[in-house]
Protein backbone atom coordinates (compact mmCIF):
# COMPACT_ATOMS: atom_id res chain seq x y z
CA UNK A 1 0.00 0.00 0.00
CA UNK A 2 1.13 3.57 -0.49
CA UNK A 3 1.11 6.37 1.75
CA UNK A 4 -1.83 8.50 1.01
CA UNK A 5 -4.68 10.58 3.24
CA UNK A 6 -5.86 8.38 6.08
CA UNK A 7 -3.12 5.41 6.09
CA UNK A 8 -1.46 4.87 8.95
CA UNK A 9 2.06 5.09 8.64
CA UNK A 10 4.98 3.66 11.10
CA UNK A 11 8.37 4.99 10.72
CA UNK A 12 11.95 5.00 11.96
CA UNK A 13 13.73 8.46 11.82
CA UNK A 14 16.68 10.62 12.53
CA UNK A 15 17.32 14.38 12.31
CA UNK A 16 20.36 15.79 11.21
CA UNK A 17 21.82 19.50 10.92
CA UNK A 18 24.78 19.58 8.77
CA UNK A 19 26.42 16.05 9.83
CA UNK A 20 25.33 16.62 13.77
CA UNK A 21 22.81 14.06 14.88
CA UNK A 22 19.99 16.06 16.95
CA UNK A 23 17.43 13.06 17.16
CA UNK A 24 16.09 9.87 16.68
CA UNK A 25 13.61 7.37 17.32
CA UNK A 26 14.48 4.24 18.94
CA UNK A 27 15.39 1.56 17.30
CA UNK A 28 14.40 -0.76 19.08
CA UNK A 29 11.07 0.22 19.62
CA UNK A 30 7.87 0.28 16.80
CA UNK A 31 8.75 3.98 15.86
CA UNK A 32 6.61 6.42 15.10
CA UNK A 33 2.90 6.13 13.98
CA UNK A 34 0.93 8.78 12.72
CA UNK A 35 -1.92 9.37 9.95
CA UNK A 36 -1.23 10.85 6.95
CA UNK A 37 -2.64 14.19 6.05
CA UNK A 38 -3.73 15.57 9.30
CA UNK A 39 -0.25 17.74 10.16
CA UNK A 40 1.09 15.75 12.57
CA UNK A 41 4.48 15.10 11.59
CA UNK A 42 6.54 18.69 9.84
CA UNK A 43 4.56 19.41 6.47
CA UNK A 44 7.52 18.93 4.18
CA UNK A 45 8.52 15.45 5.36
CA UNK A 46 4.74 14.63 5.67
CA UNK A 47 5.27 16.06 1.69
CA UNK A 48 8.00 13.35 1.10
CA UNK A 49 5.99 10.36 2.41
CA UNK A 50 3.47 10.60 -0.25
CA UNK A 51 3.47 7.72 -2.19
CA UNK A 52 6.04 5.56 -0.41
CA UNK A 53 5.60 2.29 0.81
CA UNK A 54 6.49 0.33 3.65
CA UNK A 55 10.31 -0.66 3.44
CA UNK A 56 11.50 2.62 1.76
CA UNK A 57 14.31 4.42 3.03
CA UNK A 58 14.75 7.89 2.28
CA UNK A 59 16.68 11.02 3.19
CA UNK A 60 14.70 14.85 2.75
CA UNK A 61 16.62 17.97 3.24
CA UNK A 62 14.04 20.87 4.73
CA UNK A 63 14.06 24.47 5.26
CA UNK A 64 12.80 25.49 8.57
CA UNK A 65 9.10 26.61 6.58
CA UNK A 66 8.86 22.93 6.12
CA UNK A 67 10.29 21.41 9.26
CA UNK A 68 9.40 23.38 12.59
CA UNK A 69 9.14 26.62 11.23
CA UNK A 70 11.38 29.89 11.57
CA UNK A 71 12.42 31.04 14.83
CA UNK A 72 9.84 33.95 15.72
CA UNK A 73 11.12 36.63 18.38
CA UNK A 74 8.57 36.31 21.20
CA UNK A 75 8.55 37.10 24.70
CA UNK A 76 9.37 33.85 27.35
CA UNK A 77 6.23 32.47 29.03
CA UNK A 78 6.29 31.73 32.25
CA UNK A 79 5.04 28.37 33.28
CA UNK A 80 3.89 26.93 36.87
CA UNK A 81 5.94 23.89 37.44
CA UNK A 82 2.87 21.87 38.03
CA UNK A 83 2.10 21.98 34.43
CA UNK A 84 5.49 21.19 33.28
CA UNK A 85 4.92 17.28 32.17
CA UNK A 86 8.54 16.49 32.43
CA UNK A 87 9.82 15.19 35.79
CA UNK A 88 13.33 16.42 37.68
CA UNK A 89 15.18 19.13 38.23
CA UNK A 90 15.43 21.90 36.02
CA UNK A 91 18.38 23.86 34.15
CA UNK A 92 18.47 26.54 31.64
CA UNK A 93 18.40 25.19 27.77
CA UNK A 94 16.41 21.91 28.89
CA UNK A 95 13.56 20.87 26.58
CA UNK A 96 10.64 20.37 28.41
CA UNK A 97 7.07 19.56 28.27
CA UNK A 98 4.04 21.36 29.11
CA UNK A 99 0.86 20.52 29.26
CA UNK A 100 -1.50 23.26 26.89
CA UNK A 101 -4.86 23.45 26.46
CA UNK A 102 -3.76 21.78 23.04
CA UNK A 103 -1.72 18.62 24.85
CA UNK A 104 1.98 18.13 25.57
CA UNK A 105 4.09 20.36 23.62
CA UNK A 106 7.95 20.51 23.84
CA UNK A 107 10.00 24.07 25.38
CA UNK A 108 13.13 25.18 26.26
CA UNK A 109 13.69 26.48 29.80
CA UNK A 110 15.26 29.51 29.42
CA UNK A 111 14.95 30.41 33.45
CA UNK A 112 13.97 28.55 36.71
CA UNK A 113 12.05 29.48 39.65
CA UNK A 114 11.22 28.25 42.78
CA UNK A 115 7.59 27.62 41.73
CA UNK A 116 7.84 28.64 37.68
CA UNK A 117 9.62 28.28 34.36
CA UNK A 118 10.55 30.85 32.22
CA UNK A 119 9.97 28.89 29.01
CA UNK A 120 10.65 29.82 24.92
CA UNK A 121 7.63 28.17 23.10
CA UNK A 122 9.09 27.99 19.72
CA UNK A 123 10.43 24.36 19.04
CA UNK A 124 13.67 23.33 20.04
CA UNK A 125 14.41 22.60 16.23
CA UNK A 126 12.90 25.82 15.28
CA UNK A 127 14.67 28.01 12.67
CA UNK A 128 16.68 25.08 10.95
CA UNK A 129 17.47 23.44 7.93
CA UNK A 130 17.00 19.60 9.06
CA UNK A 131 18.33 16.52 7.08
CA UNK A 132 15.42 13.72 7.72
CA UNK A 133 16.16 10.43 7.18
CA UNK A 134 13.46 7.70 6.76
CA UNK A 135 12.67 3.83 7.34
CA UNK A 136 9.08 3.23 6.48
CA UNK A 137 7.90 0.53 8.57
CA UNK A 138 4.37 -0.13 7.63
CA UNK A 139 1.95 1.34 6.23
CA UNK A 140 -1.96 0.52 6.31
CA UNK A 141 -5.36 1.69 6.42
CA UNK A 142 -6.52 3.47 9.12
CA UNK A 143 -9.95 2.43 10.78
CA UNK A 144 -13.03 3.90 10.89
CA UNK A 145 -12.51 4.98 14.26
CA UNK A 146 -8.57 6.68 13.60
CA UNK A 147 -10.48 8.76 11.06
CA UNK A 148 -13.22 10.07 12.98
CA UNK A 149 -10.24 10.53 15.86
CA UNK A 150 -7.81 12.23 13.47
CA UNK A 151 -5.11 10.19 15.02
CA UNK A 152 -3.56 6.56 14.66
CA UNK A 153 -4.18 4.08 17.59
CA UNK A 154 -1.26 1.82 18.45
CA UNK A 155 -1.36 -1.66 19.32
CA UNK A 156 -4.51 -2.00 21.54
CA UNK A 157 -6.40 0.82 20.18
CA UNK A 158 -6.80 3.99 21.53
CA UNK A 159 -5.25 5.31 24.78
CA UNK A 160 -7.22 8.65 25.18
Amino acid sequence: MQIATDAVVSFHYQVYEDDTLLEASPADGPGVLYLHGRGDIPSGLEEAMEGRSAGDRFEVTLPPEKAYGPRREIPLERVPVKYVLTKGRFRPGDVVQVNTSHGPREVVVRKVGRFNLDVDSNHPLAGRTLRFVVDIGDVRAATAEEIAHGHAHGAGGHHH
